[in-house]
């Protein structure tokens, strides 16, 4: 099943925590000093925070899936659609480890699709994607 997924870059993640969990009454899943994470059920999303001294605001979005076939398939249909995709296979993003397919919509908007297969001990390494917007991404 896919879950959709928007990172935020904030300045102070304290007090972004505390507005997100006041939002959504849950606490996030993961907490780390620059970084949490919420895996909502309803709505069915994966809001993901950071203070990695990016520019605020919305940093991209996404589509979180459960298995490497339906990443396949999402990364098929991106480039049926005329899109450029950047992949990235076992790259640690997030505190994760995951593969991925980068691309930029119409609009300009970064758009991750990703699946995730792991836990990591350090945030990784911001990568900076071809054809997309300035500023570096990672999930």
């Amino acid at each position: 099943m896919k879950r959709l997924h928007m990172h935020v870059s904030v300045p102070n993640i304290e007090q972004a925590i505390a507005f997100y969990s006041t939002l959504f009454d849950a606490p996030p899943a993961v907490v780390k000093d620059d970084y949490a994470k919420w895996m909502l059920e309803d709505p069915r999303v994966n809001l993901a925070i950071s203070s990695r001294a990016r520019a605020t605001g919305i940093d991209h979005v996404g589509v979180q899936v459960d298995s490497a076939d339906e990443l396949a398939e999402l990364a098929t249909r991106l480039k049926a659609a005329g899109s450029t995709t950047f992949d990235q296979e076992a790259t640690t993003c997030c505190y994760a480890k995951s593969d991925k397919s980068w691309v930029t919509d119409t609009a300009g908007v970064r758009w991750e699709t990703f699946f995730t297969h792991g836990e990591a001990t350090a945030y990784g390494v911001d990568e900076m994607i071809p054809d997309a917007a300035p500023k570096a991404a990672c999930c």
